[in-house]
């Protein structure tokens, strides 16, 4: 009598194990009834029909790739070698598994070939000093090819660039060599600017005679201040201009 009872218990709940599934809320189920896709399901609780429906999970969150190292010729003939790292989500479930047998795989492919393109399509300078506009490009054309299998590419950075060893000593002399440029330049400004000065200052002395017994005299306080072993002679500025050969050549004139 609770022989019939227990095995139609039994199948209950072998029929309710093989028929309710629990999707999480970053998750997505593509049914398969009898082999044709009728769309997806979730998140929560799913019925499914045991035997006749077949589900395959794909995950909605972001999805981290790591591109490894490609060895690349930039446009000026440098090699290279450049990885780089790629964020990306699926946004159509049922596309990412009907379209593509391995959209992780293919990504990965596609992005690898993307960036040795991208990469051998510029020169070395701008890949140093451009990487925001290199990261750009290659982000919008594999977007633009995983789109048909329901990918979306948010983000592309290129994270290292491996230069060859007499490459790195070669700029580093080329800075180094900028360096030096710059400092001469400063160098030579800083000088025209100390001679325009000095040239306002003669003019200004040579137009008002007075101010230079004051910075005769400033001068002279100035040395007996900082030299106390020292003895300091003033001197009358008259008779320096007596003295002077060229002031008596001109006064003869």
């Amino acid at each position: 009598m609770y022989l019939p009872a227990v095995i139609i218990l039994g199948l209950v709940i072998a029929f309710l194990a093989s028929a309710l599934r629990v999707l999480n809320e970053y998750e997505r189920g593509v049914i398969f009834r009898l082999g044709r896709c009728i769309g997806h399901k979730g998140p929560g609780l799913i019925i499914l029909i045991p035997v006749v429906d077949r589900m395959t999970k794909v995950s909605l969150r972001i999805l981290t790739l790591d591109v490894p190292n490609q060895d690349v010729i930039t446009r000026d003939n440098v090699s290279v070698k450049v990885n780089a790292v790629v964020y990306f989500r699926v946004v159509d479930p049922v596309k990412a598994i009907l379209e593509i047998e391995d959209f992780l795989f293919a990504t990965s492919q596609l992005a690898q070939t993307t960036l040795r393109s991208v990469c051998g399509g510029v020169e070395l300078d701008e890949l140093l000093s451009h990487r925001d506009k290199v990261n750009s490009q290659i982000q919008t054309i594999l977007d633009e090819h995983t789109d048909p299998w329901g990918i979306k590419v948010s983000t592309v950075e290129v994270k290292y660039i491996d230069l060859p060893q007499e490459m790195q000593r070669a700029m580093a002399k080329q800075a180094e060599a900028e360096r030096e440029r710059r400092a001469k330049v400063i160098g030579a400004e800083g000088e025209f600017q100390a001679a325009s000065k000095l040239t306002e200052a003669a003019q200004i002395i040579s137009a008002y005679p007075e101010a230079l017994q004051l910075r005769y005299l400033q001068t002279m306080r100035e040395m007996a201040s900082e030299s106390r072993t020292a003895t300091v002679i003033p001197v009358p500025l008259d008779l320096l201009n007596i003295l002077s050969p060229g002031r008596k050549d001109t006064e003869t004139k």
